[in-house]
């Protein structure tokens, strides 16, 4: 570390993954692995992943634009532009869209290092018909635990 980083607007490393774009703001290589900023544009009608846990990682949505609607533990959260929804390990939780425009939000996280799991989880589906058994590897190496 030492130099500062400037991502302007569009900016960053992009990413599709099941319809959906992520711009890698910063990550674990220009954090000294402290946390990573990433901005995530859902698709209209995206279900999300699963509702899931991490044992180790913080999680902040912060919307932009749109209309997120989020799980966390039991509650249903409709977050709107100006939202920020703070996730502490071992709660579970989950994102979605279900409606007819984008959403577009921070995704912050700390420690660094999960986003290597987006990346790893756009090869998957890559490579083909989804394999339930390889996706449920991906996600334990990066924090992520179906609940």
């Amino acid at each position: 570390m030492g130099q500062a980083i400037v991502n302007g607007p569009g900016e960053g490393e992009l990413l599709a993954v099941a319809g959906n774009e992520i711009v890698f703001k910063a990550g674990a290589a220009e954090t000294d692995g402290q946390m990573g900023v990433l901005e995530y544009t859902a698709a209209p009608g995206f279900a999300g992943p699963p509702p899931h846990v991490h044992h180790r990682t913080v999680e902040v949505f912060y919307v932009l634009d749109g209309e997120l609607t989020m799980l966390v533990g039991d509650e249903t959260i409709t977050a709107s532009p100006g939202s920020c929804v703070v996730v502490p390990p071992d709660t579970r939780h989950t994102f979605s869209n279900a409606g007819s425009e984008p959403v577009r939000f921070l995704g912050v996280y700390t420690p660094a290092g999960f986003e290597q799991y987006f990346k790893d989880l756009a090869a998957l589906l890559a490579g083909g018909p989804l394999d339930p058994a390889a996706v449920a590897e991906v996600s334990a190496r990066y924090d992520i635990e179906n609940a």
